[in-house]
């Protein structure tokens, strides 16, 4: 058996603000749109798609990097982008919260926090490159 793509699948309240935040504002392209007895579904290309897994200890040391406490819940997204700063910029504008702001972790990323549109807790995160 071989996956061939994973979804996250994200039931949001307000579709239409969720919409415009993440395909808009974020960039995430459009690959499809569906109706079906009243309701709508729009599928967007979020690039390549991992699933990473955690134990609960190293869950709290990387909100600790990035925030300064335990704040995710058990599922996180983390969307890697050119320019973690602007793109923080742009969500926030756009109605996500800011958690916390950009950080060099020690892996050499610079990432922030959000609570994005949806209900869904946000990682920006730009690859600062080889050390």
């Amino acid at each position: 058996m071989a996956v061939r793509q994973m979804r996250l699948v994200v039931t949001a309240d307000d579709y239409d603000a969720a919409l415009i935040f993440y395909r808009d504002v974020l960039g995430l392209a459009e690959l499809g749109a569906f109706t079906a007895e009243g309701g709508r579904v729009t599928i967007l290309d979020a690039g390549r798609a991992t699933l990473e897994l955690t134990d609960p200890l190293h869950a709290a040391y990387i909100d600790r990097v990035e925030v300064g406490e335990r704040v995710a819940g058990h599922v996180r997204v983390a969307f890697e982008v050119n320019d973690t700063r602007s793109a923080t910029e742009r969500l926030t504008d756009a109605g996500a919260r800011l958690i916390a702001p950009p950080v060099v972790t020690p892996w050499n990323s610079l990432n922030s926090r959000l609570d994005a549109l949806a209900g869904l807790q946000l990682t920006l995160f730009e690859e600062l490159g080889d050390r």
